[in-house]
């Protein structure tokens, strides 16, 4: 069973319905955990709306609400991961603190890169519908080889992305796979393929919390974790985007 709900997101791990079943209350829908993930969808919009519209007023009250937005949202995270009964509440928290970040990120860029934001918007929301029909049909069978291969390659990157900001501190830098090179540019377009792919172990993965027959609170819970992992593919989509639009 545990192998049967492996996925690489951390928050919708191999072990995150271990033990949860509900005996006499409600048990978590897919229809449920669609509504919950719209209603955090719109949580974080509403954050990232706001701090869009207060950067184009003031740039520079921006900075401490990402930070905010940044720390706040990790800790919300963690928070919600641990104490998976408190996600009713701790995940509408994190989707909102997580706007903050957005629309920062999204609203600094678009400075640089006019049109950069409704872009990465677009091909995020983009890639969730179709992928989701994808997994949907079968075109895409989430195999334990897949699984695996994904699993592993989501850890690569995350392991690189902690040792870039390790080193980082000693003043050495990752310039290749930061720059617009084309090596800069196809580290990222593996990156997005690989954050993409994540989507649909989520897909699977909820499907088994409903075949589970797991409590109503985990649809708060599953929602929060593709909601983590749609955030990551935003961020990744816009890293990309910027790399490109700076070689124009």
């Amino acid at each position: 069973m545990a192998q049967l709900l492996r996925t690489s997101n951390p928050a919708l791990n191999d072990k995150v319905f271990q033990g949860e079943h509900t005996a006499l209350g409600e048990a978590m829908t897919l229809q449920g955990t669609v509504n919950k993930t719209g209603l955090l969808l719109l949580c974080a919009v509403g954050t990232a709306a706001w701090t869009w519209n207060l950067f184009l007023h003031s740039p520079q009250s921006v900075l401490p609400l990402m930070m905010v937005g940044l720390f706040g949202g990790l800790i919300f995270a963690m928070v919600t991961i641990f104490k998976k009964t408190w996600a009713p509440v701790t995940a509408p928290i994190y989707a909102l603190l997580e706007g903050l970040v957005l629309g920062s990120v999204s609203a600094l860029l678009e400075t640089r890169y006019h049109g950069i934001a409704i872009q990465a918007v677009s091909l995020t929301f983009g890639t969730l519908v179709v992928l989701l029909l994808a997994y949907r049909s079968g075109l895409i069978p989430v195999t334990e080889k897949f699984r695996l291969g994904i699993v592993a390659a989501t850890g690569g990157i995350a392991l690189l992305y902690v040792l870039e900001i390790l080193l980082g501190f000693f003043g050495i830098h990752f310039a290749t796979i930061n720059g617009a090179g084309p090596i800069g540019i196809g580290f990222s377009v593996f990156v997005v393929i690989i954050a993409a792919l994540n989507l649909v172990l989520d897909f699977d993965f909820i499907e088994s919390g409903v075949r589970a027959g797991a409590p109503k609170y985990m649809e708060w819970y599953s929602a929060f974790g593709l909601m983590v992992t749609l955030i990551w593919l935003y961020f990744e989509i816009l890293r990309l985007l910027s790399k490109l639009r700076s070689r124009e």
